[in-house]
């Protein structure tokens, strides 16, 4: 009995010391923080394809209990809503994208509206209660390379119903909703709350607080803005490098107080 008990412990420990770290590894990546890569260009110029941030989940779940909000301007990491997209209308990249939503792939967008904002898209441009927020730290990129969009339905709409077609030039955000947009603003740059609408609280991973990885990047980045292939590939890379670790603050413009919501 003794030598069958004595076994058991054994085999628990053995269990437990290999269970230990995968536990362990749970509980940082679920509470603490993790990294996620970006993948694609729908946020140049400031995000690159490849690079990784880091995520401080405490964060996220001090949000979801009551304990502060994210802020406009944050760069957030989340999962997009299924509806509304089972049509590609951005052209074949978006196509191919579209058949994978069952796996639900993260995105990375910057977070423009919050809970109970009125957001509104003409023009390229973009006003949250009234207010026009200026592009400048992205537009001013998009405007040097020639491809600013401020002509297509999603460069004129805060919504874009793709089941019935429907557009809206403004949309009012409801409780727990969040409304994000990629920093590249060409004419099929990004996916994000103007075609699959506003996120809710329960799909967003955390803010993106930093960028660790790669060390270092090359200085300037050229976007071929009549390229056919997949965004990440319009880009060419040039110039000396640079140091790559840096934090993600929030744009000058979103540090203006708006009016209530």
């Amino acid at each position: 009995m003794y030598k069958n008990l004595i076994a058991t412990s054994i085999n628990c420990r053995a269990l437990w010391s290999w269970l230990e770290p995968l536990v362990l590894a749970v509980v940082v990546t679920q509470f603490g923080v993790t990294l996620v890569g970006v993948d694609g260009a729908s946020m140049m110029p400031n995000l690159r394809h490849h690079e990784r941030l880091l995520i401080p989940k405490y964060e996220t779940w001090l949000h979801k209990l009551g304990v502060g909000d994210f802020r406009r301007g944050d760069i957030l990491v989340f999962k997009p809503p299924t509806h509304d997209l089972d049509r590609p209308v951005l052209g074949s990249w978006l196509g191919q994208w579209t058949n994978h939503l069952t796996s639900r792939p993260f995105l990375v967008k910057r977070l423009i509206g919050l809970p109970g904002d009125r957001v509104r898209v003409s023009g390229g441009e973009v006003s949250v209660n009234g207010v026009q927020i200026s592009q400048q730290f992205t537009s001013a990129y998009w405007q040097a390379q020639g491809c600013w969009d401020r002509s297509s339905t999603l460069a004129n709409h805060a919504r874009l119903d793709v089941a019935t077609g429907r557009a809206s030039g403004e949309v009012t955000l409801g409780a727990g909703q969040y409304f994000l947009m990629g920093d590249n603003r060409t004419a099929s740059g990004s996916e994000d709350s103007r075609l699959f609408g506003p996120v809710p609280q329960r799909d967003i991973a955390g803010r993106a607080a930093a960028v660790v990885w790669p060390l270092m990047r090359r200085r300037a980045a050229t976007y071929d803005c009549q390229a056919t292939a997949r965004p990440q590939d319009h880009v060419t890379y040039s110039g000396p490098s640079a140091l790559n670790l840096r934090l993600l603050g929030r744009p000058a413009a979103f540090g203006e107080p708006l009016p209530p919501r």
